[in-house]
């Protein structure tokens, strides 16, 4: 008997199950016995991969929403050449719409993002039970309250990400997310849309107060593509008119 004749007789008589996820650019074949939750089967795509953002906001407890979308992240090699910060370079960037990973499957009636984000070093991951109880990996709730910053759109949102600072008061160390912030060494100055964040949620003048340390020289957004905007003079900051 072949392998793949002896995979299908396990199939057909056994508790052995096959799960496809077709992603763009690539497919993965799990096979699992019995029942797996989808967090214990993405976790064993592979052993440097994480859930992050509004998937991590979830498991830490600062969003009510019980999302459909999963977000797994896989870093890339590190990158050592970054250009030279400019205004005009900042304005550019943000003037459109995000960019939006299109390395999607789909599994279960939930939406799998794989995420090749930047490289830091596994920073700020940590080892806990999913809600099944399945052992995962995630970003603890400092380097969540930074992903989510850095990208609204994986996270639900600016609203929801205002909401997730507020329910990260009492539970967080923001001199712990300054520290993470200055290790990840961002392109762009995301530690003036976090002050912003930390203002707005309530938190304590002596935390916000680390993040004013931080150099502030350029104008910033709180998120792409805005048309109607404020502007705090504080924060250097354009956020939605009305947010």
């Amino acid at each position: 008997m072949s392998t793949r004749s002896f995979i299908e007789l396990m199939l057909k008589r056994t508790k052995l199950r096959k799960v496809v996820l077709k992603f763009r650019y690539r497919t993965f074949t799990k096979y699992i016995w019995g029942d797996a939750s989808e967090y214990e089967i993405l976790s064993s795509l592979d052993p440097r991969s994480y859930f992050t953002h509004y998937t991590a906001m979830y498991f830490q407890g600062l969003t009510e929403q019980i999302p459909k979308t999963i977000y797994l992240n896989i870093e890339q090699p590190p990158k050592y050449s970054r250009g030279e910060l400019e205004q005009s370079r900042i304005d550019m960037a943000f003037s459109g719409p995000v960019r939006v990973s299109k390395n999607i499957a789909h599994y279960k009636g939930k939406k799998i993002f794989l995420l090749n984000g930047m490289y830091t070093g596994q920073l700020g991951v940590i080892e806990m039970e999913a809600p099944d109880r399945s052992p995962i990996r995630v970003t603890n709730i400092e380097r969540t309250l930074i992903d989510i910053t850095v990208r609204p759109v994986y996270s639900g949102g600016i609203f929801e990400v205002l909401n997730a600072y507020r329910n990260a008061r009492g539970q967080s160390s923001v001199n712990k997310l300054a520290a993470m912030l200055k290790k990840m060494e961002l392109t762009y100055p995301y530690h003036q849309a976090i002050g912003f964040y930390l203002e707005r949620a309530g938190y304590k003048e002596s935390s916000i107060r680390l993040l004013r340390k931080f150099d502030t020289k350029y104008d910033f957004y709180l998120m792409h593509g805005m048309k109607e905007t404020s502007y705090s003079k504080e924060w250097r900051l354009y956020f939605p008119k009305g947010f």
